[in-house]
């Protein structure tokens, strides 16, 4: 099973692939999925991509 979302293969990222997530703003968690926004695609955290697949948030 794959795991790109963890250790190895997200220490080529910026900082880790560790941010501030634009949806729902906690700072320093994996920011690694990314979502669409109108036409533009934002990296946001897995907590609300599982939100916004379920139709409970939306990405600003």
């Amino acid at each position: 099973m794959s795991k790109g979302h963890r250790g190895k293969g997200i220490k080529d990222q910026v900082a880790s692939g560790r941010g501030e997530c634009p949806v729902c703003r906690r700072k320093g968690v994996k920011i690694l999925y990314e979502q669409e926004a109108g036409e533009k695609k934002v990296k946001v955290c897995k907590i609300c991509k599982a939100a916004i697949k379920h139709g409970k948030k939306s990405v600003v």
